[in-house]
């Protein structure tokens, strides 16, 4: 299980060095990316969140200064959205559950549901709905669930918790990795920025005490189910 984002890189960026990517593949996050592949996930987050201010009566003007106005939405916005999820690989079979179209990693944290809440989350709509359930001690993951021949992966309660760990470990580690790669490259928007990020991978900010689901007890967030193992 892998936190990704799905790329989509704009033609022409040159506000701080990014690294090249295939269009709509996806970039795993963690903590040993390179600065250019940090700088390229930073890239995605801020224009998945570049809203018109014309478009949304809660946002201020934009600013003329270039970078100050890409990251104006990232910095503003109330509810943020980066395109992407978990990515759960069958290594033996290499089955991929991916994240669907309209997915976002910052609702990483609605995979507990399987685990503790309604025992069930979909993603993504047609041509290829994906489902995971849990079926007693199994979870069950069904790719493309309108399809009579849906390649499946099957894992155990205990093996998805681990994964849920592990994939928070990631995206921690990325965060903190982050944090440093803003403070040398935009230091002018460093504090405002960290945080921002921290709430769209929906974590605590750096140097906060965790809330993860791991440790609390409070009931995760519900996602309804949308018809449509590394």
């Amino acid at each position: 299980m892998q936190p990704v984002l799905e790329m989509n890189t704009p033609d022409g960026f040159d506000l701080w060095p990014v690294a090249e990517t295939e269009q709509f593949s996806f970039l795993p996050l963690s903590g040993g990316l390179s600065p250019a592949e940090i700088g390229t996930a930073l890239m995605r987050i801020a224009a998945c969140n570049d809203v018109d201010p014309a478009d949304d009566d809660d946002l201020p003007p934009r600013p003329a200064e270039p970078l100050s106005g890409f990251l104006h939405g990232l910095l503003n916005l109330d509810s943020l959205y980066a395109a992407g999820g978990l990515r759960v690989t069958d290594n033996s079979t290499g089955i991929a559950f991916s994240p669907g179209c309209c997915d976002g990693l910052e609702d990483w944290h609605d995979w507990y549901q399987v685990l503790d809440g309604s025992g069930v989350i979909g993603y993504g709509h047609d041509p290829e709905p994906s489902l995971a359930e849990r079926l007693g001690d199994t979870i069950r993951l069904t790719v493309g669930t309108d399809r009579n021949d849906s390649p499946m992966i099957e894992l155990s309660v205990t093996e998805l918790r681990h994964l849920l760990a592990s994939a928070e470990r990631d995206l921690t580690e990325f965060l903190a990795a982050a944090a440093d790669w803003i403070s040398e490259h935009l230091p002018d928007h460093s504090a405002p920025l960290t945080a921002a990020l921290a709430r769209v991978l929906a974590l605590p900010a750096p140097g906060m005490r965790s809330c993860s689901p791991m440790a609390s007890t409070a009931a995760p967030r519900l996602k309804s189910v949308k018809p449509s193992s590394s």
